[in-house]
């Protein structure tokens, strides 16, 4: 099932998901916020960066053996409850353990997408395809992240932290949903 349609749909499930994935310095910011020193807030980063690292091939390996959408659905449902957990967490411990799942999600998600776009595409068309999904997802994130800087500024990081999982979660349904369509 290849073809500018099911392209389309998936482009438009991905880019509303990019939407509410705003800047991963969002992230850090709340840790600072929480009296983290700016050493433990270079770490969390390195931190999530290694669990990405490592885990990027296993992921991987997960999405060729149960398939790319429930791959990435499984990664966007981690990155909600990311989100939902820097609404509300605090702690050092509570924040190492988000870090550790955000760094998952990384992995279930940048190659798994760049993989799931090729497979619904024309081999003729990948590069196109690609190139196209990676100029729109860079305009979108921009957006994602003034938006999410201004919920921030407005109703505060625990309110854009919900929105983004709230609307990540919307995402999931609508790929969940077109599991049992005729779609990817």
């Amino acid at each position: 099932k290849t073809g500018p349609r099911i392209y389309r749909r998936v482009v438009f499930g991905l880019l509303a998901f990019a939407l509410f994935n705003s800047s991963d310095m969002f992230l850090l910011l709340m840790i600072k916020q929480s009296g983290a020193s700016d050493m433990a807030v270079i770490g969390f980063y390195i931190f999530y960066n290694a669990v990405y690292a490592i885990f990027g091939y296993p992921m991987g390996a997960l999405g060729d053996r149960i398939g790319l959408k429930p791959t990435f659905i499984m990664g966007a449902v981690i990155f909600a409850a990311v989100y939902a957990g820097m609404a509300f967490s605090t702690g050092i411990i509570a924040f190492g353990i988000l870090f550790f799942l955000y760094g998952l999600f990384a992995a279930m998600n940048e190659g798994i997408v760049k993989a799931w776009i090729s497979n619904i595409c024309e081999k003729k068309d990948v590069a196109t395809a690609l190139g196209t999904f990676a100029g729109l997802n860079s305009i979108v994130a921009l957006l994602a992240s003034v938006i999410a800087g201004v919920i921030w500024s407005v109703a505060g990081p625990s309110a854009m932290f919900v929105v983004s999982a709230v609307g990540v979660l919307c995402v999931v349904i609508y790929f969940i949903q077109s599991l049992w369509s005729a779609a990817a």
